[in-house]
């Protein structure tokens, strides 16, 4: 199978590094992919919006034969979200790494501080506790070392959704900061966190605790969780 594998913000393809070697082992064809702005910390972020980097995944798609499997981590997992909305025949799962499908009219996240087209990588006062579990200093060094910014419009940017067999697309959720008990209680009560992902067909939930950032956190559970998801 053909998975891509969609990074997070302020990250490129090779954030994947330590995750990729366990999909090939099981067979899998990985394209690892660095996303419109994220080739270097000099490039031109401007222009660059989520439609972009959807469209972008999207080409991707559309250079393969057959199904695909989507990865998103973070911010990636609302790109995933708009390939699916734009590729539904193409799209075999999409898997969800710490994140989720985001629904029309909402950004990924508007509150961070912007400098010019940039979204800079900020300070780690910035994140709730639950995000840094498992961070150490040595892993914290080398995340900041490797950041790179994030165009700012990429998270700013309303979700634009057109076609309704999205929600067709079978997922997996691999929860690292809430539970997957947390999530099904959000969804039960209605919250607007999850009020896209209530409206999927076909969810799984995989557990993996740690923080948002379980490629460097804890790579080799991740990569045989997703391996398992799609051998399921």
């Amino acid at each position: 199978m053909d998975v891509i594998l969609i990074p997070g913000f302020w990250l490129d393809a090779s954030s994947w590094q330590q995750v990729t070697p366990l999909l090939e082992e099981a067979g899998h064809t990985v394209h690892a992919l660095t996303l419109p702005g994220l080739e270097s910390v000099d490039a031109d972020r401007s222009g660059i919006g989520l439609r972009t980097h959807i469209d972008a995944v999207a080409a991707v798609v559309d250079s393969l034969d057959g199904e695909v499997v989507l990865v998103g981590h973070s911010g990636g997992g609302a790109i995933a979200h708009g390939v699916a909305d734009t590729r539904p025949d193409r799209i075999a799962r999409v898997v969800y790494v710490d994140a989720g499908p985001l629904g029309e009219g909402a950004s990924i996240n508007d509150e961070l501080p912007i400098e010019g087209a940039d979204m800079p990588f900020p300070a780690w006062e910035a994140f709730d506790d639950a995000d840094l579990v498992d961070l150490d200093d040595e892993i914290r060094a080398a995340f900041r070392a490797r950041a790179i910014p994030q165009p700012a419009a990429v998270a700013t940017d309303a979700m634009q959704l057109t076609d309704e067999r999205r929600y067709d697309v079978p997922i997996t959720v691999i929860a690292c900061e809430f539970p997957s008990a947390m999530l099904t209680e959000w969804i039960a009560a209605g919250s607007p966190f999850t009020r896209e992902l209530a409206k999927v067909k076909h969810a799984d939930y995989v557990d993996l605790p740690t923080g948002h950032w379980p490629q460097f956190t804890k790579p080799v559970q991740l990569g045989q969780a997703i391996v398992a998801t799609l051998a399921g």
